[in-house]
């Protein structure tokens, strides 16, 4: 049976060693980043020997935003807006914004399922606020909630007509956050009506198959414990009140938010309530230490795991990107060819 947790690979061809660890340990899916994306034919071979590795047909996962955070990025893959840009066109025109995000996701959603990557931690239901963390910034649609929940909807539905399972990020909603959590743990003060503001995106996107967790700490919620590791946040905030019921994974337990040895950040997190845990820097040694750490996937866990394999099953007519980006840029007058300098990928590592 798999273990509870993602895990990433180290680089572009599966080593032996690789592949053997994951053989022994079977982790429930996998997570690419830019250092194992080079062409289309070498990601499809390596998520082929991932799925072999496995004996499954395990869901593999990506960040793929837009904007600054696209592990496929040109000039092998074109460049799609920041998620900023539909929260501008919602202003002038909602009807536009919604089908524009819808037609993004699916578009994304295309190059993802061409190489084999049927998982996207996306879209990013934070709210864009003054104060806070570049962190987020362009990657969040909106401050305004209402805006957020609709073009989130739209953005999860692309997905899924695509044949990718999306991930509502960051749970219970970190905008408000001041610093980055690769970096330090954020706190935030604001109260539990204030915070019910952040989780509107989510409420309305309840119905969705997964959902990630952020390592800030929510004061008014739980004054000790990061979200991922708070029995309070995850039990009671996002279970019970929400009412969510999909799968709910942990961002990377590699951030400098969590300074704990693994042992003890995979017990908190297990406790807390979370199904599944995510890593995704380390060397083979780490990795192999840290799957043995995660309990088999069982009970709600396992039931949440197979809905979510599920969810997003390959569309019975396959999609036409040519058509989905005619539309596109009929829409807002982006341009496939375009590339646009950008800012650094807050989630990416010097190395990864």
């Amino acid at each position: 049976m798999s273990v509870a947790c993602v895990i990433d690979v180290a680089g572009p061809v599966l080593t032996v060693q690789e592949r053997r660890l994951f053989a022994a340990r079977d982790p429930w899916a996998f997570i690419l980043f830019g250092r194992s994306c080079e062409t289309p034919a070498q990601i499809r071979a390596l998520c082929e020997d991932l799925r072999d590795s496995v004996g499954r047909a395990c869901l593999i996962f990506i960040d793929q935003e837009g904007g600054r955070v696209q592990r496929l990025a040109p000039p092998v893959w074109p460049r799609l807006p920041a998620l900023s840009f539909y929260g501008r066109l919602w202003q002038d025109n909602p009807a536009n914004a919604l089908e524009a995000c819808n037609l993004h996701h699916q578009i994304m959603g295309h190059m993802l399922t061409d190489v084999g990557i049927d998982a996207n931690c996306a879209p990013c239901l934070d709210l864009r606020l003054a104060g806070a963390s570049s962190a987020i910034g362009d990657r969040a649609l909106s401050a305004d909630p209402a805006c957020v929940a609709e073009l989130g909807r739209a953005g999860l539905a692309g997905l899924q007509a695509s044949g990718v399972a999306g991930v509502l990020k960051h749970m219970p909603g970190q905008g408000r956050a001041a610093l980055d959590s690769h970096e330090a743990l954020p706190r935030i003060a604001a109260s539990k009506e204030v915070l019910e503001q952040d989780l509107l995106p989510f409420r309305t996107n309840q119905s969705a198959p997964m959902g990630m967790i952020g390592h800030v700490v929510f004061e008014a919620l739980d004054p000790v414990a990061p979200a991922s590791q708070s029995a309070p946040v995850v039990k009671h905030w996002i279970r019970e009140a929400m009412g969510f019921d999909g799968l709910l994974m942990t961002d990377d337990l590699t951030m400098k938010a969590l300074d704990q040895p693994d042992a003890v950040k995979a017990t908190r997190v297990f406790e807390a309530g979370i199904d599944i845990a995510m890593r995704c820097h380390g060397t083979l040694e780490e990795r192999d230490a840290f799957l043995q750490m995660c309990p088999v996937l069982s009970g709600p866990s396992l039931t949440r795991a197979m809905r979510a394999e599920a969810y997003a099953p390959k569309p019975a007519v396959a999609l036409d990107p040519d058509q989905l980006w005619a539309r596109f840029t009929e829409l807002t007058g982006w341009e496939r060819a375009m590339t646009l300098s950008i800012s650094p990928d807050p989630t990416r590592k010097a190395w990864a």
